[in-house]
Order: C-alpha cells, then structure tokens, then sequence
C-alpha cells in the first residue's frame, strides 16, 4: 500500500512548503492573472490547473451518492481534502505521485500558491455528529478560489474575514445531514458575494438510489433564477480575471459530468 504524505499544521502561524521555491514568488505569478482551468471528477472533486500547478481537492470513495463516478484518482501537486468521510477524502492510496495530502487547517504554500483551510461545523450540531470539515481559500491564477467542502454551518463574520470576497465559490447545495441545503447555501453566498459560483455536493444520476440522502441541483437553481447561468459543454471550464462579472455581478457556473 502506498504510503499517505499527510502535511499538517505544525503550530500557530506556521506555513508548511510542499515545494520549491521561495515564499515570496507567488507574488509575481499571481500578478501573471493567466487563469485556471477547473475540472469537475463529480461530487466535491475538482481539479484545478493554474500557474504551473495542479491541485486536486476532495477525491472520494466510490459508494452511497458516489457510486456511479469513476474514482477521482487523477495526478496532482497537492491534495486537499474537507475531512476524513468516504465522500471528501475517501480514496487517498492509489493517487499517481503520492503527493502531500492537506488534512488539517492551517497554511500552507505550494509556490507559487499560498493556500489556508478555515475549519467549520460539518453538520447543524456543532460537529457532534460528523465532527468539523475545512473551507479550503488559496489564490491561483489571479483567482481567489474557496472551496467550502461540506459545510453545514452558517459563516460568521470571522469566517467572512478570513475567507474575503471569492472570485469563484464552490458551495454544498444538496443538504442531507452534514452540508448545506439550497437555502443555507443561498445564505453563505450572500455573506460572501462571489462572483462565480459552482455549486457542489447534489443528487446526480451518480448516487446509489437507497443511500443517497441529498437532493438534486433544481431546488437550489429555483431560488437563484434571478442568478445568470453558465452552462459549460463538459465538465471542465477555463476561468480567467477577465471573464468575472464585473461589480456585485454573479454567475452561476454549471457543468456536465460525462457519465457512460
């Protein structure tokens, strides 16, 4: 079995190097503002590819609202993942490379890209039941890019503070017990304001009819009609400074997963 490289938080104001280089070149590159390209493995799982980097985010285990994807089993320079559940970190051993795998919050750079988890309830009881989940920020690309994992609990104003506005927002929409719902999802944007969203973590023809527990992605787009909608033609779109909506605008941004 391949061995996991877990990197974790090393202590109060720490930032761990999972690469070459020195910390202040991110500066540079994120100035470049060339773009990332974000691919969609079903579920949470993206893959995003920007600045001579590849960050791989969530790749789950196949089974339950899973289990007709294929695994998300891609090659990457980093691996994060919201928790340790079958569906946000679930598949860790046959990664390609055996990259460094970010489980715990903290910071972290991977230059030329700085990245830093908040940590949140993963479920409406104060993490009793599925303990806590991790807000993954990191810029890339020219892009402020959060990937809220499973989220359940409402953003407070610290959480605003650390998070800030995001260029492109992944946010839970399904609900079922540990992420948000359509209407806690609306919430979270609201405190946010992207300007782009992805909504994640919803029903597709992917889950196991009997153990699936979310729903579907119409009840969240049914409160966001008032939203702009992109539609990609697959599941992998190319996001760049200059194709964020301007101002307040939002966007939502769809994409297909190429099932069978």
């Amino acid at each position: 079995m391949q061995r996991r490289r877990f990197v974790g938080q090393l202590g109060a104001g720490f930032v761990a190097a999972l690469g070459l280089g020195v910390a202040s070149s991110w500066q540079t590159a994120q100035a470049q503002g060339s773009g990332v390209t974000v691919r969609w493995l079903g579920h949470t799982s993206f893959v995003f590819e920007g600045d001579g980097r590849r960050i791989l985010i969530n790749p789950f285990r196949t089974i339950g609202c899973t289990a007709g994807y294929a695994p998300p089993t891609v090659p990457s320079d980093v691996v994060l993942i919201s928790s340790r559940l079958f569906d946000e970190g679930g598949t860790l051993e046959d990664l390609p490379g055996n990259p460094p795998i970010l489980s715990e919050q903290g910071e972290y750079e991977l230059p030329p890209i700085r990245i830093k988890s908040v940590e949140v309830d993963h479920d409406r009881q104060g993490g009793r039941r599925f303990g806590k989940n991790l807000i993954w920020r990191w810029q890339q690309g020219g892009l402020n890019i959060v990937h809220m994992g499973g989220a359940a609990a409402p953003v407070s104003v610290e959480e605003q503070i650390q998070l800030g506005r995001p260029d492109v927002l992944l946010v839970p929409v399904g609900g079922g017990p540990k992420a948000y719902d359509a209407e806690a999802a609306i919430a979270a944007i609201r405190a946010l304001n992207p300007r782009i969203i992805i909504p994640t973590h919803y029903r597709t023809q992917a889950a196991d009819e009997e153990t699936c527990d979310i729903e579907g992605l119409q009840p969240f787009l049914e409160l966001m009609r008032a939203t702009p909608t992109r539609q990609a033609d697959g599941n992998t779109v190319n996001i760049t400074p200059s194709s964020l909506p301007g101002g307040d605008g939002m966007i939502i941004q769809l994409m297909s997963y190429p099932f069978g």
